[in-house]
């Protein structure tokens, strides 16, 4: 069986686009506890999909420093959380600031308008945005957490360093500037340029603007985006129920895969039940899903919990642990869909004879075919999900 790096190495990729690159660097980095998945071509092709067609709006609008700040601290402006390292040094933060004190120009930041909460994400200039909410509040992080305004532990007092000594500016903090510079700075404006999603109306465009944003670095999973944009109850809904001991041992790994892959496997299970709503790529399906989910109640929470687990349950009763991996020693997502959700929907009839019957079923030429070959097409995934269900648990 190939290991998770010999795997990496024997799929080829061109390498002739930053998609390329972004799946080359994720299959290069796999840790040992990561899920081995069978290489599909469609679902590589899906996973790296352009968006769809959409109305987005950018424009321009100044606000002052003080207003910024305020936003922060009513936490109307937040971070997502794959960008929440603080990585700037004091020296840069405060040329920044003597930057804006002396009139200089500040490149402009890029915001979300988020139609749901109409706060605002930053896309691009959390550094710069970081540092001016740091000197009004008198301290320097070693480093932010998350959105909102930054915590004092950890920090230090907050003054003006790597300054020309003659400077005016020199080791001063907010409160050590005389009233009229710092009604300067507070006054002065930092350009913002506006994003917002027109058409449709379910901000899914804010998924793919992060994905073409996020090139550099450590470059993130899909589900890795999802999870920041689509944050609420159901991203730690997902999280617990991918710690659950029967879907460990499906999966056949007991540790939670680093690139999040093993929680896309989870909502793929909960979209893919309600079928008549797929509509190719399954990458935006799933946005989709976990965008009307994000606040799912509590009462969804557990009826969807209790159904998964019972899920897990069965099939490992029926066809053993790592039933998905039969065929080449790999993970093959598209049996896993297939299966789990028929199984979802009968688990309490499951036939003595179930063990032969998916024995048959993942031998079947047909079978085979719709989970090796446009696995993420509407009329294959169709197909393959309603010969498991008739294979396995037909009468």
């Amino acid at each position: 069986m190939l290991d998770s790096a010999e795997l990496a190495r024997n799929v080829p990729f061109s390498g002739d686009s930053i998609e390329d690159v972004r799946l080359d660097y994720e299959r290069a980095t796999l840790r040992p506890h990561d899920l081995e998945l069978e290489p599909l071509t469609a679902e590589d092709q899906d996973y790296l999909s352009s968006p769809s067609d959409y109305r987005i709006a950018t424009y321009p609008t100044d606000f002052t420093l003080e207003i910024l700040h305020k936003k922060w601290s009513d936490g109307d402006i937040e971070v997502p959380a794959f960008q929440r390292s603080f990585v700037w040094k004091r020296a840069q933060a405060s040329r920044l600031i003597e930057s804006f004190l002396v009139g200089l120009p500040v490149p402009a930041i890029f915001l979300y308008n988020e139609r749901k909460t109409e706060r605002y994400l930053v896309i691009d200039g959390q550094q710069r945005l970081r540092s001016v909410f740091a000197f009004f509040e008198g301290s320097f992080p070693s480093q932010f957490a998350g959105a909102g305004p930054p915590d004092s532990s950890g920090s230090s007092a907050f003054r003006l360093t790597g300054l020309s000594p003659s400077s005016n500016f020199h080791n001063r903090a907010f409160g050590g500037l005389p009233d009229n510079d710092q009604r300067r700075l507070r006054n002065a404006v930092l350009r913002a340029f506006i994003v917002q999603q027109l058409d449709p109306e379910d901000d899914t465009s804010m998924y793919h603007i992060f994905e073409r944003l996020n090139t550099g670095g450590t470059m993130l999973a899909n589900q890795e985006i999802r999870n920041c944009i689509y944050r609420g109850p159901f991203v730690d809904f997902v999280a617990e129920l991918n710690a659950l001991r029967p879907w460990r041992t499906i999966l056949g790994k007991d540790e939670p895969d680093s690139r999040k892959r093993d929680i896309e496997l989870l909502v793929r299970f909960f979209a893919t039940r309600r079928l008549n709503a797929y509509q190719p790529p399954m990458k935006r399906f799933l946005s989709k899903y976990m965008s009307k989910n994000r606040d799912a109640t509590d009462n969804v929470r557990l009826a969807s919990r209790t159904l998964f687990n019972n899920t897990c349950e069965s099939i490992i009763r029926a066809l053993g642990e790592r039933p998905f991996h039969r065929r080449s020693g790999l993970l093959n997502v598209a049996v896993l869909d297939a299966v789990m959700v028929a199984f979802s929907k009968n688990f309490s009839g499951v036939p003595e004879d179930i063990g032969e019957r998916y024995d048959a079923l993942i031998r079947s030429e047909s079978f085979i075919r719709n989970t090796t070959q446009k696995t993420t097409h509407a009329d294959r995934v169709q197909a393959r999900f309603k010969q498991a269900n008739e294979d396995l648990f037909g009468r």
